[in-house]
């Protein structure tokens, strides 16, 4: 996997791009959780996640938010690593001109940052949100919620509890012409953490709900 080094707004930014043969493939950009809590692109679930995209036939590309691994400038509040997913999705883009669907997906931190960088740009038909910290952060900027996604938790996440998830899901619900789909893996924590009980059954969901909506036409 070629690793790659783009221009962000504070600096260069680190990443690994993936790309496929076919020159009409969907795109996917994959975003980490909390930099200052370790949160890297080689996470486990955004690695996992990332594969999952590439399996599916999408070019993908994870990278390292402002200040974490070899990406230049430092932690912003959330604010600058939107702006840095905005760079990384403007790259991706330069670089396959001709890909039909545009997909975001982000784990914790990172499924916050996917959802606003959603709002911001119309030609994202779909998303993956893993265990959004509706506990900590306002997602009320999701009003109205532009695409349909995956909304995706672990039932045991003592981090961002799954009663957060359900509130947020359900203001989602509410609005017209898109459909939130949400999902709780039985025992899972915030990670994840046993392969076999909880990140293959949530790669599992991720997997068949992408492919699902690869065949339908509607947002």
């Amino acid at each position: 996997m070629p690793e790659v080094i783009f221009p962000g707004p504070e600096g260069r930014l680190e990443g690994r791009y993936h790309p496929q043969k076919e020159r009409d493939a969907p795109i996917a950009i994959i975003l980490h959780p909390h930099p200052q809590f370790g949160g890297t692109m080689n996470n486990r679930v955004v690695y996992n996640l990332h594969y999952a995209f590439h399996n599916m036939g999408f070019t993908v590309l994870r990278f390292n938010f402002r200040g974490v691994g070899r990406s230049q400038g430092e932690y912003d509040q959330g604010i600058g690593e939107l702006s840095d997913a905005a760079a990384a999705l403007d790259y991706l883009q330069s670089m396959n001109p001709n890909a039909k669907h545009c997909w975001v997906a982000g784990f914790s931190f990172g499924a916050w940052i996917g959802m606003q960088l959603l709002m911001r740009r119309p030609e994202i038909t779909g998303f993956i949100s893993v265990a959004p910290p509706a506990n900590m952060y306002d997602f009320s900027f999701l009003a109205p919620c532009p695409a349909s996604g995956l909304v995706i938790n672990g039932a045991a996440d003592r981090v961002a509890p799954p009663k957060d998830t359900v509130t947020l899901v359900n203001k989602l619900h509410e609005q017209k012409g898109i459909t939130v789909t949400h999902t709780q893996i039985e025992g899972a924590g915030h990670f994840f953490e046993d392969d076999e009980l909880h990140m293959k059954p949530m790669i599992g969901h991720v997997d068949d709900y992408v492919r699902r909506r690869l065949t339908e036409t509607t947002r």
